[in-house]
């Protein structure tokens, strides 16, 4: 089921499932659609009002808010840390953005005054279904309440100037995504291998799998929750693959997860 937040024109923000065919390439077909929800299906379950809307009618916004917080993993792919000049962890590395920089697909990504070295990195994006702490491994899967595409958008020479992660990585509108929720993926094929791309321009500047993940899903949310409590809405970002690079004002950047769609956002300058 993928779970949307939308807009109508002059409506409020709600939520709904988007209905139609998914093609290869993260397409919806012509006729989809989108079926109203009441209430946040995070919290209230999934109860379909009568309300269907046409999906180019509609504004998909990002397709939810953390309430508490966006935990990203650095270095969880063994070249993409060899790119920077990095060692692999031996345990998950983890950093926290705030929930303000998310935002949603179409939304421009704003470079803010003084950032010279703008980075995209499309990642796979986990989204926290129940409040939890010290999840078994083997418990993992009953905490997830689905998967969804990010980019952990970097001011690559602030974060090289101040060795650390938060305000390079924190800025408002540095964490797209979207387009919406897939509620039905398992761990179990992510492990196979899913399939990460990030376009420059039309360009293939990033191409890996989730297979190549030094930390797997289920590691990755045990060690975090033997940390800090989770909550319903947390999303936690996986790690981007090999290729990262730079995006100026006017790029435009699209990430696509093999089964869950695209994720495309330009570059403004703010």
């Amino acid at each position: 089921m993928r779970i949307a937040r939308f807009t109508t024109k002059g409506g409020e923000p709600q939520f709904g499932v988007v209905m139609g065919d998914l093609d290869g390439y993260g397409q919806l077909s012509e006729d989809a659609t989108v079926v109203a929800l009441q209430g946040d299906p995070l919290f209230s379950g999934v109860n379909i009002t009568d309300q269907v809307h046409k999906f180019d009618d509609v504004k998909l916004l990002a397709p939810v808010i953390p309430r508490s917080k966006v935990v990203a993993v650095a270095r969880n792919y063994a070249k993409h840390a060899a790119e920077l000049g990095n060692e692999v962890p031996e345990e998950p590395l983890f950093f926290i953005k705030p929930n303000t920089a998310v935002c949603g697909p179409d939304d421009a990504i704003q470079r803010p005054a003084g950032v010279e070295d703008l980075h995209y990195e499309g990642e796979l994006a986990i989204v926290i279904g129940r409040i939890c702490r010290d999840v078994p491994v083997e418990k993992v899967k009953d905490v997830i309440y689905g998967m969804t595409v990010a980019n952990d958008v970097t001011a690559r020479d602030v974060q090289r100037r101040l060795k650390h992660f938060s305000q390079a990585k924190g800025y408002d509108t540095f964490c797209p995504l979207g387009p919406w929720i897939e509620t039905e993926v398992e761990p179990e094929q992510l492990a196979a291998g899913v399939r990460i791309q990030t376009f420059l321009n039309g360009d293939v500047v990033q191409d890996g799998s989730t297979k190549d993940l030094v930390h797997d899903i289920p590691k990755l949310i045990a060690h975090i929750s033997s940390v800090m409590t989770l909550l319903p809405g947390d999303v936690i970002l996986t790690g981007t693959p090999e290729g990262v690079g730079p995006m100026e004002p006017g790029d435009e950047i699209e990430i696509f997860v093999e089964g869950l769609g695209a994720l495309t956002n330009k570059v403004a300058q703010r």
